[in-house]
C-alpha cells in the first residue's frame, strides 16, 4: 500500500504530476483545489478567469511528489486554452455539480475534449461535487457510476464545503499516476514495451466510505454516521 501523506519537504522532488480540473463553470472546481491545496473554502468565491494552478507536495512510497493542479474557467469563451492547458497532464478530474443535471450531462463532451487533447494514458476521475446538498440531488449516484464504468473512469462524490472525500479523490488519482509512472520506469529499465506491459484498461472505481453490499449497489456520498 502506498504511504500517502501531505506536507512540505526540503528534499529533492522525485516527480511532478500535472492534474487538470475540467467541467462547467460554478461546479466547484476552484473550491476543490483550494480545499486540497490549502484546506480552505470560501463562500465568496469568484469565477476563475483564464487559468491558474496550485501545488502541493506529498509523499507516495517514500518518493517526494509535487502535484501541480490546474484550474480553468468552465465558460465556453475560455476553451481556446485547451491545447496548452492539457499539455503534459497525467491526470484529470471531470467535475460536475450533483445538484445540476446539466453539468453532469455535459461530462461526455468534456471527456471527448479531454481525450482529444490529452495523453491517451491519462488517469481520469469523475467527481460529483456538492454532495453536502443531498436534498437537492439531481444526479443519482447510480447514473454517475454507470457513466464512469462505461468510460473506464474512477468515480467519487465530494463536498469541498465539508471536505468530504476531497483528500481521498486527489490521493487516489495521484497514487494511481505514481503506480503507472513507476511501472513505466521499471519497464524502461528492463527494456520492456511499456505500452504492452502496463495499460489503464480495467481501471476500478473507488468510492471511499461507500462499501459495496452483496447486491453490488453503493450507498450515498454524505451519509451521517
Amino acid at each position: 500500500m502506498s504511504n500517502l501523506y501531505g506536507g512540505d519537504f526540503n528534499q529533492k522532488i522525485d516527480y511532478v504530476f500535472k492534474i487538470v480540473l475540467i467541467g462547467d463553470s460554478a461546479v466547484g472546481k476552484s473550491q476543490l483545489l483550494a480545499r486540497f491545496a490549502r484546506n480552505e473554502f470560501s463562500l465568496e468565491s469568484k469565477a476563475t478567469i483564464g487559468v491558474e494552478f496550485q501545488t502541493k507536495t506529498l509523499a507516495i512510497d517514500n518518493k517526494t511528489v509535487k502535484a501541480q493542479i490546474w484550474d480553468t474557467a468552465g465558460q465556453e469563451r475560455y476553451r481556446a486554452v485547451t491545447s496548452a492547458y492539457y499539455r503534459g497532464a497525467v491526470g484529470a478530474m471531470l467535475v460536475y455539480d450533483m445538484t445540476k443535471r446539466q453539468s453532469f450531462d455535459h461530462m461526455a463532451r468534456w471527456l471527448e475534449e479531454l481525450r482529444g487533447h490529452a495523453d491517451k494514458n491519462i488517469v481520469i476521475m469523475l467527481i460529483g461535487n456538492k454532495c453536502d446538498l443531498g436534498t437537492l440531488r439531481a444526479v443519482p449516484t447510480e447514473d454517475a457510476q454507470e457513466f464512469a464504468e462505461r468510460e473506464n473512469l474512477y468515480f467519487m462524490e465530494t463536498s469541498a464545503l465539508e471536505a468530504t472525500n476531497v483528500e481521498s479523490a486527489f490521493m487516489t488519482i495521484l497514487s494511481e499516476i505514481y503506480r503507472i509512472i513507476s511501472k513505466k520506469s521499471l519497464a524502461a529499465a528492463d527494456g520492456l514495451d511499456y505500452g504492452k506491459s502496463a495499460s489503464l484498461k480495467g481501471t476500478k472505481i473507488v468510492v471511499p466510505g461507500q462499501e459495496m453490499n452483496p447486491t453490488g449497489r453503493k450507498g450515498g456520498c454524505c451519509k451521517s454516521s
